[in-house]
């Protein structure tokens, strides 16, 4: 059943790779160039320019090089590291995820370059997706990268939802928050985007660099004090926010900004796309399956809870003895109080085995479906009641694990760890529960 539930999972990552997605929504005839259903004639483009960041951006430019070949004036993308792949005409960097680095900071610099430099007649393909709120990073004059890299680390850490997390970054940055689109201006700009954000929120997802961002200064300041981050974040992040709150430094452009009149966004892929693929997979294994939600964003302690009384729910009422697979999508939150290593999803599925010791008929498989699991190499990790059981016959302590926040290092001596390498995707995550 973990090798099942693994395969299942394969499944929904495999629908939802930026290369299918642009094939789909990308097609050129002649002169004529059509994305997500606006047409482009290029005899009236002077030039194509292509930027982008995040985990998928490789392969989105590859695909991109693929339809538009060498009408590509310029190009630049930016991703994580190890998430690259060969490019003829669009410039590659790799870079620091989920906290920035140099590299991410000089790789912005030549992708602002491109965008800077597009005119009235031309057109910017922007390619978005997660992972480019760090990896697409800029550093406003009095704050340092430094002071950058540790504001991250305290931001993941925090136990804050990313929604909150983007809107304080779109804060620290001259370009997220619509302000690309505003440098893009009075070019014509599309931007192909994969979400990893519960709901698909335009202005949230990669904190949106060309779209009109709905948080103020003032949110993000309260988001900050929310979390107690005052008295963490460097001077100059505070003061900064500080200095926004009370219109010292302008906000964000504003949503009637003729910018925006000149910007598509288009939204290629999500967590529910991936989720209906796995079912389908699930369905043909001989499953009774079921989606039960693609919005999990809750401290993974709710998460846990819904999951299980979902579980029991459905253990009671299967249906002539079929087995059942019940599929959940998100982005659960650990706010990290140990020094271990780890990320959300092994955190997560280390959690639920303490709590399925005593259901011998339950598998539940957690995994990101970018191949990555916060600074680890797993994308996530598969249980069942015997995890715990045989972990304490080798003489370890889940609940230790649990308090240091140190999941990886549990995995990596019991055995359970989901390791696909870079997927070059990114939708969210997919949390699994098999049933048999």
């Amino acid at each position: 059943m973990r090798k099942l539930a693994e395969k299942i999972f394969l499944a929904g990552v495999d629908s939802v790779l930026p290369d299918k997605l642009i094939h789909a929504q990308m097609t050129l005839s002649g002169d004529v160039l059509t994305i997500c259903g606006e047409s482009y004639d290029l005899r009236n483009i002077n030039h194509i320019y292509v930027i982008g960041a995040g985990k998928a951006a490789a392969l989105m430019a590859l695909e991109t090089e693929r339809v538009l070949g060498n009408r590509i004036t310029a190009g630049h993308v930016v991703t994580k590291y190890d998430h690259g792949c060969a490019l003829d005409i669009i410039k590659l960097s790799e870079a620091a995820h989920p906290i920035p680095d140099i590299n991410g900071l000089t790789a912005t610099r030549e992708i602002l370059k491109i965008a800077q430099q597009a005119k009235q007649n031309d057109l910017v393909i922007c390619l978005i997706s997660g992972g480019a709120s760090a990896l697409l990073v800029d550093t406003p004059s009095e704050i340092s990268l430094d002071d950058l890299r540790i504001t991250n680390e305290l931001l993941v850490k925090s136990g804050a939802n990313i929604i909150e997390i983007n809107t304080i970054r779109k804060h620290l940055s001259a370009i997220k928050g619509g302000q690309l689109a505003k440098i893009i201006y009075p070019a014509n700009a599309v931007s192909l985007i994969l979400s990893d954000v519960v709901g698909d929120p335009l202005d949230v997802i990669a904190s949106g660099p060309t779209v009109p961002d709905n948080s103020s200064f003032s949110d993000a300041y309260t988001i900050m004090k929310k979390y107690l981050l005052h008295k963490q974040l460097p001077e100059s992040v505070t003061k900064r926010l500080l200095f926004g709150k009370a219109g010292v430094i302008p906000d964000t452009p504003e949503h009637t900004h003729p910018c925006f009149q000149t910007t598509r966004n288009c939204v290629l892929g999500s967590n529910k796309i991936a989720l209906n693929s796995a079912a389908d997979f699930a369905l043909k294994e001989g499953f009774e399956t079921y989606i039960i939600a693609d919005n999990l964003q809750d401290d993974y302690v709710k998460v846990a809870d819904f999951i299980l009384s979902t579980m029991d729910e459905y253990s009671v009422n299967k249906k002539n003895g079929q087995p059942v697979c019940l599929l959940f999508g998100g982005e659960p939150t650990v706010q990290v109080k140990g020094d271990g290593l780890g990320g959300r999803n092994q955190h997560l599925a280390l959690y639920l085995a303490t709590k399925i010791q005593n259901k011998p008929d339950v598998t539940i498989l957690c995994a990101g479906t970018d191949g990555t699991d916060g600074p680890t190499d797993a994308a996530g990790a598969v249980v069942n009641c015997t995890t715990t059981k045989d972990a304490k016959l080798k003489g370890i302590d889940a609940s230790q694990y649990l308090e240091q926040a140190d999941s990886y290092h549990f995995f990596s001596k019991t055995g359970g760890h989901i390791i696909t390498g870079s997927t070059q995707t990114n939708v969210m995550d997919i949390i699994m529960a098999i049933i048999q």
